[in-house]
């Protein structure tokens, strides 16, 4: 054991290497944890309220541990940021020589093969397409990663990217030409390399899983599993324990199967029609039904009387096609990897068509975007394949979020889990809430499900945003209320002359309207889900932030439904056990996104009135930070009034004209 008292210390290593370095005990108490966890290969599910430090309390003990450490994060952005920032500052405290490692997915780096192909073969969806892709083998050429998020210029989101990546399905392996080269190859290898790994959820779930990118091999050696953002494993474990199979997957293989046979079997015309037929069969699935979005379980899909013969067709075209591949698969590494992807793919969509098994019960769906049809198999519970993977070696898990308990309890976590035999810990924010915070729920608002729900919480929110000066997030439960809100709220700052800008979800990359909110200072953004969590806007320039509705998941959700009859079915009362539980993560993850700071000040709106009024409300504030709680509208206005004269104060004392207060407050 280590004397982490005296690292985390006024006086110790981070203190000496980290600006602004405060110790704080909430800190110590969750490394002291991870230590001894660490210590005896067990299993930790740690909450730790916001501004603890986690990240450094996890990641302190787990480098002085010496033993190899796998990280895994919620996205790729918070993954980049824990590399190049947190490792580093941790490093530095310990003057540590250990050897790190970034590890993302395939489709996260170039791939040299499908590059080439797709430069030579000169056929592209858009216009832009042909100049991005030869930026992209520009930049192939003198990065020693391949990472696209060093690609310096080129939109992350360009589609060009999709001729310039590789997947699980198109990779070749070590039968292509450019296997010495290979970025991903190259990625695994330092993985393999070095002591500590930083992944992300979704890289570690299919890998777990499906033991394609490389973490598998990760595993068996590594003496420390940490997976930070841990509230989002369930349902991302859901998506890698389940199956899915989409009509852009059909398309692709049949576009690609097209390609390879006028190429490489240009003499098998037979090849070229199959894929043809497949294209067709899977462009008439998708359009056996209606172009608004669906979501439906099986059961609930005989209102949509075309989809079974569309479905028939399909499978035999898929057939065909994967017949004719195999004839050919000799011929070409291409024309091989067409037929594997075939071979696959008839498997899932057998399974999906197949019943289940009785110890694994799933609920079979289908959803539709604009363009695709998706196939999914979803299981009820990861609870025993997720805790098999705990149980398979001896090793240390440590799980932590800023919002894994209720109140201090972790069953939910535990049952969605399977995880019977663990440590909790659960350390309370370092910050003064009811100084910091206000959280305000306006009287008088009519019930969610009512058709004028989304004006009255606008109303609500018009004299929050004069009060505040705009400096707020407004976000929402659904995308058809936060474009209610927007037309509303345009009106009503053309209205009332207001200057706030107005930004909205959809309209630019999430880090470019972060970035414009930042330097605003006055603007007022519009977000729903994505907007929720991974989101860390210190200081001023966020001052409120709106919710519309409790996060309940909807019932209708072919998922949630099917997981609220299993419970029923066993004897469970879903709403508290489940809905509840889920809402009120939830809650606590959105109101995360005010309070950043131990200086950071700002009031919480919620708009549904459920929180002060139905029974249940009591546990869900006692998930909330410990802010003042009022439903008056003018305890809101004296908290920006005196933020206001506190900062003119401050401003008239370090000579700041009058005349430039407010200029000097957005600066």
């Amino acid at each position: 054991m280590f004397d982490l008292k005296q690292f985390f210390s006024a006086s110790g290593a981070c203190a000496a290497v980290l600006p602004g370095w405060r110790a704080r005990s909430q800190q110590l108490a969750m490394a002291e944890a991870v230590e001894r966890a660490i210590a005896g290969n067990g299993v930790l599910l740690a909450e730790a309220g916001t501004g603890t430090g986690k990240t450094l309390a996890y990641l302190i003990p787990a480098l002085l541990s010496g033993g190899k450490v796998v990280i895994s994060t919620g996205t790729k952005a918070l993954q980049d940021q824990l590399f190049h920032r947190d490792l580093p500052a941790a490093r530095r405290a310990l003057k540590s020589p250990v050897k790190v490692a970034l590890l993302k997915g395939r489709a996260n780096y170039v791939c040299h093969h499908h590059l080439q192909r797709n430069l030579s073969d000169g056929r592209f969806a858009n216009r832009d397409d042909p100049v991005w892709l030869a930026r992209i083998a520009r930049f192939a050429e003198t990065s020693s990663s391949g990472d696209r998020a060093e690609a310096e210029g080129i939109p992350e989101d360009a589609t060009a990217w999709h001729y310039a990546v590789s997947s699980r399905d198109t990779c070749l392996g070590s039968e292509c030409s450019h296997y010495k080269e290979c970025f991903v190859t190259a990625a695994r290898k330092a993985a393999l390399d070095a002591e500590v790994v930083v992944v992300n959820h979704h890289l570690f779930f299919a890998d777990l899983w499906l033991k394609d990118e490389g973490v598998a091999e990760l595993l068996p050696a590594c003496n420390t599993v940490i997976l930070d953002e841990a509230h989002q494993l369930a349902e991302t474990a859901a998506q890698f324990f389940g199956e899915t199979l989409s009509t852009a997957q059909l398309l692709d293989l049949a576009g690609d199967t097209k390609r390879q046979a006028a190429v490489k079997a240009g003499d098998f015309p037979a090849l070229r029609r199959a894929a043809e037929g497949l294209s067709k069969a899977a462009r008439d699935l998708r359009l056996a039904f209606p172009q608004n979005p669906v979501k439906s379980t099986v059961a609930e899909l005989v209102r949509y009387g075309k989809w079974p013969d569309a479905l028939k067709a399909l499978s035999a075209s898929l057939d065909e096609t994967a017949k004719l591949l195999e004839n050919q698969a000799e011929r070409d590494a291409d024309l091989k990897n067409c037929f594997e992807r075939a071979r696959a793919t008839q498997a899932v969509l057998a399974s999906w068509l197949g019943d289940d098994a009785p110890d694994a019960p799933r609920v079979r769906w289908l959803e539709t975007t604009m363009s695709s049809l998706l196939l999914h198999a979803t299981p009820l519970s990861v609870g025993a394949m997720f805790g098999a993977k705990l149980g398979e070696r001896a090793q240390a898990w440590i799980l932590t979020s800023a919002t894994l308990a209720v109140g201090g309890d972790f069953t939910h976590l535990k049952a969605r889990l399977g995880i019977e035999d663990a440590d909790t810990l659960c350390v309370d924010s370092p910050f003064d809430y009811p100084r910091q915070g206000v959280l305000y729920v306006p009287q008088g608002l009519p019930a969610p499900n009512t058709p004028t729900f989304t004006d009255a919480v606008v109303d609500a929110a018009l004299p929050v945003l004069e009060a505040s000066q705009g400096r707020a997030f407004m976000l929402f439960t659904s995308l058809r209320a936060l474009e209610r809100a927007r037309g509303l709220l345009i009106d009503a700052f053309e209205s009332r002359g207001w200057d706030y800008p107005l930004l909205v979800q959809g309209e630019a990359p999430k880090n470019a309207l972060l970035a414009r909110f930042r330097q605003a200072g006055n603007a007022v953004l519009l977000g729903s889900q994505s907007f929720w969590e991974g989101v860390d806007m210190p200081g001023d320039a966020l001052s409120v932030v709106i919710i519309d509705k409790l996060p309940f998941q909807p019932p209708d959700d072919p998922v949630v439904a099917a997981r609220i009859a299993q419970a029923e079915k066993n004897g469970g009362k879903p709403f508290m056990d489940y809905q509840l539980p889920h809402a009120a993560i939830s809650l606590k993850q959105g109101a995360g996104r005010l309070i950043r700071t131990e200086t950071d000040r700002g009031v919480l709106v919620i708009c549904d009135t459920r929180l002060a009024e139905k029974p249940y409300g009591r546990r869900l504030l006692d998930a909330l930070p410990a802010m003042t709680r009022t439903r008056k509208l003018e305890v809101v206005e004296r908290f920006f009034a005196a933020e206001a004269a506190g900062a003119a104060s401050d401003r008239s004392a370090e000579g700041v004209p009058p005349a430039d207060q407010r200029a000097a407050g957005r600066a």
